[in-house]
């Protein structure tokens, strides 16, 4: 399928202009006025301030007292329930693909399918680091697998991450590899392993692809859209990779 071009969405008409929400004004003490004397004196010392509330564009600001400053949130960070879906089953189904990439260390025969497998797991472990990041800037939580990660690739036999996953069907997720598709990788080894590996990656990274698009048009976060952008593009990528290596087997 096709992604939205990425930097067409990414810069849909959601920038709004922003400005500081305020200036802290000092008052000014003039001094040295003819006829300030006693209390005039006194009073011209006290310092005073006032809020400067920045106008829009082409319309001048204004000044109010501090306590009748009302804070303008229209820039805080907006995102709703379909962000925060995206980027908690995006982590997920990140992780199934690296316990997949893991696989491949000792059953893969094809040198090409060893690299790519590689490649996903450093590409994707990546990424769910800064999809977890963007849950924990929001106090959402975040799955606990993550915290088995530690950043580099596939293990050695016997050292694996192995388990990421539970295996179980997520049909609320397309692309997630099924039990039963597992276990079948789990048990093949050499060109049967190359061949079921590559078909449930290209399936994989469809789903991947079909949580981006759906994300870029129901989400609100500037931040996942950059991130749907990014996951979305890349997969796309790499299913031609994985299809053009599935071809040559």
């Amino acid at each position: 399928m096709d992604l939205p071009p990425s930097h067409d969405v990414a810069r849909r008409a959601r920038r709004r202009w922003s400005a500081p929400a305020w200036v802290l004004v000092p008052g000014v003490l003039v001094a040295g006025l003819a006829g300030c004397t006693g209390d005039d004196a006194a009073a011209s010392s006290t310092p005073s301030s006032v809020v400067l509330q920045p106008g829009r564009p082409g319309e001048p600001a204004t000044t109010v007292a501090p306590e009748d400053f009302v804070p303008d949130d229209s820039t805080a960070p907006r995102w709703n329930q379909a962000d925060a879906d995206f980027v908690t089953h995006m982590i997920t189904h990140h992780l199934q693909a690296l316990e997949m990439a893991e696989l491949a260390v000792d059953r893969a025969e094809h040198e090409q399918v060893k690299a790519i497998a590689s490649r996903i797991y450093d590409t994707q472990g990546a990424e769910i680091h800064g999809l977890a990041a963007w849950l924990a800037e929001r106090d959402l939580p975040v799955p606990a697998d993550v915290e088995q990660l530690d950043g580099s690739g596939p293990r050695a036999p016997g050292g694996g991450h192995a388990g990421h996953g539970d295996h179980g069907d997520h049909g609320d997720m397309p692309g997630m590899i099924g039990a039963e598709q597992m276990a079948a990788l789990e048990a093949a080894s050499g060109p049967q392993f190359d061949r079921l590996f590559l078909e449930a990656m290209i399936e994989h990274h469809e789903g991947a692809v079909d949580m981006a698009v759906t994300v870029l048009t129901s989400g609100e976060d500037l931040r996942t859209e950059e991130l749907a952008n990014d996951i979305g593009a890349g997969q796309a990528a790499e299913i031609a990779r994985l299809q053009d290596i599935l071809d040559a087997l």
